[in-house]
């Protein structure tokens, strides 16, 4: 196994060394490269930059630019590359925590798409390749949003002929005909009650049984629930992530934990990011990094969570580097408990000159956190190691691609939080692809109340949203403390959405505060009403374009902002603070008392700090149920009529620019370039060749 890994590893760098230029040949489109090398761009060449890729169903592909990644240092770059091989080579794994079945289902589509001898031009084939494309974004076949299986729009029948007509390259195992895979994947891919949602979330279903993901298998939830209180010490003021990165499984009867680690499972493409993370070792800016890194690899062997909560102190402290990553099992969002992670990486570099906002932001946390409409029992005492940037991306890999987040702060356990602090990024570049991208698009005239509201929002959005980021990631998930005893995992299913609507309300709260226009981070009281208008206009009304009829809110965000912009409303009736009214027979909101929302925002922040701090799991199920999941109708059916009419889509990912070495003539790296590639379905095709390191059944 361990030799096999290695040649795969070789075989890899050498092909990813001296690989020609690619082209997909079944688009046949070449990648465009745009190699900046040592070039200098005009200004002009820099605006008809094209992040536009394609759109498909409900998404929309962009590309985003890496801003003076020429003017980098030939170490930094370098450190960069090898850091952008580790946050693609463990994309397998994302893919079977999806769902099982993901990786055999990806890797049939990917040869038909090769090695179909049929008729390409029917539109059932055509139909075939866009639910192809939607299966690679959402790295599986449920949609990586409302976690619904994708439903085809081609028949049974036709993918059977697909699979039978496809010769060479199918995942076929020994004693398997082509005949055999297609009955097999058959049902899985077309019987719509089976495997249907891989998150299940619904009051009073068993969210483990009826998920697809593949954290437990054989389980319940109250027995996956029983299996980790038995590890789990509330008294403990360092507890470890119990579960974070692990498979449950029931075996004859016996309940086991299936751990990520080299050797263990995943561990073939845990080999390969080891690999590439050595590499990355030996050109780190500085041994503080080099122990950190060390501390990673470490961890991805041994699979120790307390390694791992090592390395994220040590990572933690690493509070000012140039250029930085998150590589790992991180984010809980798609385990129905909260507790399991899905591998994720990213590799980014400062943006010095906006990571001023930030700086200030970070130099005032005790402001405000003292400030803070919260308790002050759930105060902390001493903010500190609250470290802020903001970043460009280089790479995106994992659970962050195609779809990125917009900010990140990690770490995620609260004991690292309150002893040690935290980092928060916002992602530059990737905003302004989404910006540049979007501008003129008819949205903000359909779904906005008047004039002066559009105004606002053109005038003042590009510095309020930042900043709402800024303050969402940099103070708002740093602030509050846990009561002692509480246990971190006491809010389950809706911790995350509590978390999200926690931050969001610390940065809305102050948005509207004086002491954020001394600081000089809103040059007006005008750009926080903009970011009021846009974030309630979006809670109560626009989001729900995401959702189809008849379904209900599930994905975390999405209920987090729903629960704040219901509350707000229903809570400020009395004083008609937000509106909802009819003009011409269309719904719009409009906020009529802006310091009161400011007051309303504080006092939902006050109670989800409580619910948070006392890990009062029933009034944190209360508050989502009550006011961020349902969905009124016929109001749905309305503003889903007025978004369909703008033909815009509502999800937005990218593709990766490609980042490779130049060499000399003794092998030494001279230069490492990037290039800006415009093929979706290429990179996907490409990265199913070059970054496929695990079997199909693991």
């Amino acid at each position: 196994m361990l030799f096999n890994t290695f040649v795969h590893v070789i075989l890899h760098i050498m092909n990813k060394f001296f690989k020609p230029l690619i082209i997909s040949v079944m688009t046949g489109t070449m990648l465009i490269s745009c190699k900046t090398g040592n070039m200098e761009q005009s200004e002009q060449e820099q605006d008809d930059f094209e992040y536009f890729v394609e759109q498909f169903d409900d998404i929309r592909v962009l590309r985003y630019k890496a801003p003076d990644f020429d003017e980098l240092p030939l170490g930094q770059k370098e450190y960069i590359y090898y850091l952008s091989e580790a946050a693609k080579a463990g994309r397998d794994i994302l893919w079977d925590q999806n769902f099982k079945y993901n990786l055999l289902i990806r890797k049939t589509l990917e040869a038909i798409i090769q090695n179909y001898s049929g008729n390409i031009e029917s539109d059932e084939y055509k139909a075939f390749l866009k639910y192809s494309k939607k299966v690679f974004f959402a790295n599986g076949i449920h949609h990586h949003y409302s976690s619904d299986k994708f439903k085809p729009e081609f028949s049974e029948s036709f993918f059977k002929e697909l699979v039978n007509n496809t010769k060479s390259g199918l995942p076929i195992a020994k004693n398997q005909t082509p005949e055999k895979l297609a009955e097999f994947l058959s049902p899985i891919i077309f019987d719509e009650s089976l495997y249907s949602k891989k998150v299940e979330q619904r009051t009073g279903m068993d969210m483990v049984a009826g998920s697809a993901s593949n954290f437990y298998e054989g389980l319940t939830e109250k027995e996956a629930i029983d299996f980790y209180s038995k590890m789990t010490n509330p008294d403990d003021p360092q507890p470890i992530s119990v579960g974070l990165n692990s498979k449950l499984k029931k075996s004859n009867g016996v309940v086991i934990e299936e751990v990520y680690k080299s050797g263990g499972k995943y561990g073939p493409a845990i080999d390969v990011i080891i690999t590439w993370l050595d590499k990355a070792k030996s050109v780190a800016p500085d041994d503080y990094i080099k122990n950190e890194l060390e501390l990673l690899i470490e961890y991805y062997k041994t699979g120790d969570l307390k390694t791992w909560d090592e390395y994220n102190v040590a990572w933690a402290k690493n509070t000012d580097p140039s250029v930085d990553y998150i590589n790992g099992f991180i984010e809980t969002y798609e385990d129905p408990l909260g507790m399991k992670a899905t591998w994720e990486a990213i590799v980014n570099y400062t943006d010095p000159e906006a990571s001023k906002r930030t700086k200030i932001i970070t130099q005032n946390a005790q402001w405000f956190e003292v400030n803070s409409p919260i308790e002050d029992k759930y105060k902390k005492e001493k903010v500190t190691g609250i470290a802020a940037r903001v970043i460009n991306i280089a790479m995106l890999g994992g659970d962050c691609y195609p779809a990125s987040p917009l900010g990140i702060n990690l770490p995620n356990a609260d004991w690292i939080r309150k002893e040690v602090g935290s980092k928060s990024v916002t992602l530059a570049n990737i905003t302004s692809a989404i910006d540049k991208a979007s501008q003129g698009n008819g949205f903000l005239e359909e779904f906005a109340s008047s004039e002066e509201e559009i105004n606002r929002i053109k005038k003042y959005s590009s510095i309020s949203d930042p900043l709402h980021t800024d303050l969402h990631e940099c103070v708002g998930h740093a602030s509050g403390k846990l009561a002692v005893g509480t246990d971190p995992n006491a809010l389950k299913n809706y911790a995350s959405p509590l978390e999200e609507a926690r931050a969001d309300l610390f940065a809305l709260y102050y948005m509207m505060d004086r002491k954020v226009i001394d600081l000089g981070l809103l040059p007006a009281e005008d750009a926080a009403k903009a970011a009021y208008d846009g974030y309630i206009r979006n809670g109560l009304l626009t989001q729900i374009v995401r959702i189809k009829p008849g379904k209900e809110i599930e994905q975390a965000h999405m209920r987090s902002r729903s629960t704040i912009a219901h509350w707000v409303y229903e809570n400020g009736k009395k004083d008609n603070v937000v509106e909802l009214f009819q003009k011409d027979g269309k719904t719009y909101v409009r906020i009529n008392d802006y310091k009161k929302l400011q007051g309303l925002f504080g006092n939902l922040l006050k109670e989800i700090q409580r619910i948070k701090s006392e890990g009062d799991y029933e009034a944190g199920k209360s508050l989502i149920e009550n006011y961020g999941v349902k969905i009124d109708p016929q109001l749905h059916n309305e503003i889903l009529g007025r978004y369909a009419k703008l033909n815009l889509a509502p999800y937005t990912g990218f593709i990766n620019p490609v980042i490779k070495p130049e060499y000399d003539e003794q092998g030494r790296i001279i230069n490492v370039v990037i290039e800006y590639v415009d093929d979706y379905l290429g990179q996907m095709l490409e990265y199913g060749r070059d970054y496929s390191f695990l079997p199909v059944e693991n």
